[in-house]
């Protein structure tokens, strides 16, 4: 008589599907001295768009205007940034309590330390994510409803 394998086919496949629906990257369950982890790869692929060169640069010097501050554009700079508030967990990612409400936050609101800014979505469950200092917000990285995984730049306070 075979020995029962301790791994359950049907949790395998149920997990695998869970990842599958909710555009997870992985996932893992653990109960006694069991664990399970499932993960697929995901290839992402993006062009850069070419600035082009300019024309013709002007001959007479030019009274520089006040600059402000670039945009944070791209998640790469938003990361770097002392004031970024990153996602603690893989979910997804809601700007506001219920699709009619409005958002919590948006650019230019100030907040104050433990303030509800977003929430994030895991397993059903919707987990709070507070500012940890209080603040100006000036940029919202996310869309309402987008994926995001472990890290991810949600919120920039500063």
């Amino acid at each position: 008589m075979a020995a029962k394998s301790p791994i359950d086919p049907d949790l395998v496949r149920d997990l695998a599907l869970l990842i599958i629906e909710t555009d997870l990257t992985e996932i893992e369950v653990q109960k006694g001295d069991l664990r399970v982890r499932v993960a697929r790869n995901l290839t992402a692929s993006f062009q850069v768009p070419m600035q082009a060169a300019p024309v013709q640069a002007p001959a007479a010097p030019v009274a520089a205007a006040p600059v402000a501050p670039a945009p944070l554009s791209n998640s790469a700079a938003a990361a770097q940034h002392p004031g970024v508030v990153k996602s603690p967990m893989v979910g997804t990612a809601y700007r506001r309590p219920s699709p009619d409400a409005k958002a919590f936050v948006e650019v230019g609101s100030v907040v104050r330390e433990g303030e509800k800014i977003i929430l994030v979505e895991a397993m059903k469950t919707f987990n709070e994510i507070v500012a940890p200092r209080g603040g100006t917000v000036t940029a919202i990285l996310v869309e309402d409803g987008q994926p995001v995984e472990y890290g991810e730049p949600l919120v920039v306070i500063e």
